[in-house]
């Protein structure tokens, strides 16, 4: 199998998918801008070839790479980022060199908010009131219906980047007068829990496994406040959360794909979709579900690629718990202090990069525990603040 990967070396934790394949016998061959040398060793040693453009963005440079891999190595299988930012480049080369997973034609559902509303819709889950903007006074027509708090958002857009929280005429005003030169989708603010339903689906369609998280602040909250956050995944999924998220993948029958569904949970219980991401879930989340079952999702995806169906138990033994410190807060225990005080449930503490940094924070702490009042207990001590530096 020959399987181009576009930005091998992001995000930073893919490279344990990209060995996976390759210890399969996969041909792994990157695209991508940085130099080779630049690569950490890990990425560099899941490759079995590299191909650098001046220009990810330029096309034609794609078209070329991908060309040198079908000279050097024969058809191309897959092409795939597993990224977000990629999905319509990956499609894209999917489509000239007529390479199996989703074409051009396939993206509007899974990249634009305004397309992605509707196939919510069809498959019976509650979405909230939305408009595209097409110009000024749909903004001012569309509160007028509907009140304030709104959200604005791209409508092709990349997790929370670009997206405001309007309260008022002002801020409307303000957002109007100065937002990015694309189409924004406006819809009215929920208030709710964000849960998510994750997972891998085969060729069929058929979830391999699945996965949640519930969401303490959200991701828009993290990045435009500038907040800590903390994720969990519960060992028990919300059923309600489990049930929608499998009849939303089928809508959007997506096959041999990594899926990231977010949701609201009213205080009401009432479940509205919020949106969907054909990607794996963002930042170290792949590596909490590993954690949450004792088993590895990178390996399982090669399996996936290379072989039939893999069976999998994805007991989920333990609740999982992230917790995302921002620099600009003095926390009332150290890294090292909290590793001291909770040596059995911490699994892993570091620096998180600065592309995800905004989102996930400066510094990430994970922990397990098979009890969930626990790791409550745990991550309230290890993000209990004494004030901002």
């Amino acid at each position: 199998m020959n399987f181009v990967i576009i930005s091998p070396h992001f995000p930073p934790n893919y490279w344990r998918m990209w060995t996976a394949l390759k210890e399969r016998g996969v041909n792994t061959l990157g695209i991508g801008e940085d130099p080779y040398g630049s690569l950490a060793m890990e990425v560099r040693d899941s490759l079995t070839e590299y191909y650098r453009v001046d220009n990810m963005a330029n096309y034609e440079e794609m078209l070329r790479a991908c060309g040198h891999f079908t000279f050097r190595y024969g058809k191309i299988d897959r092409i795939e980022s597993n990224n977000e930012f990629w999905l319509e480049t990956d499609a894209r080369l999917r489509t000239d060199f007529n390479v199996q997973g989703l074409k051009t034609a396939d993206m509007p559902p899974v990249k634009y908010k305004s397309v992605m509303k509707s196939v919510f819709q069809k498959a019976g889950i509650p979405t909230a009131p939305g408009i595209l903007l097409k110009n000024p006074g749909d903004g001012e027509a569309f509160v007028r219906d509907h009140g304030y708090p709104v959200i604005a958002k791209p409508d092709n857009g990349v997790g929370a980047y670009a997206t405001y929280k309007l309260h008022n005429d002002e801020e409307l005003k303000a957002f109007l007068a100065h937002k990015l030169p694309v189409e924004y989708f406006m819809e009215s603010f929920i208030r709710g829990k964000i849960h998510s339903f994750d997972g891998l689906t085969d060729g069929e369609g058929r979830i391999v496994f699945s996965s949640g998280l519930v969401y303490g602040n959200g991701v828009m909250e993290a990045v435009n406040e500038d907040l800590d956050m903390f994720i969990f995944i519960p060992r028990k999924l919300n059923p309600k959360v489990a049930k929608a998220g499998k009849k939303v993948i089928k809508a959007f029958d997506l096959r041999e794909r990594f899926f990231h569904l977010e949701f609201f949970l009213t205080e009401d219980n009432e479940l509205i979709a919020l949106e969907l991401n054909a990607r794996p879930p963002g930042g170290m989340i792949p590596d909490m579900i590993n954690y949450s079952n004792d088993f590895d999702v990178y390996q399982l995806y090669a399996r996936l690629l290379t072989e039939e169906r893999p069976a999998v138990d994805p007991n989920r033994r333990y609740n999982c718990f992230y917790m995302g410190r921002k620099d600009r807060y003095r926390y009332v225990m150290t890294p090292d202090e909290v590793v001291e005080r909770y040596p059995e449930e911490v699994v892993f503490h570091g620096p998180i990069d600065t592309a995800f940094a905004p989102a996930m924070g400066n510094y990430g702490i994970i922990i397990r525990t098979p009890h969930l009042a626990r790791g409550q207990t745990i991550r309230k001590a290890v993000m209990k603040t004494e004030s901002l530096k």
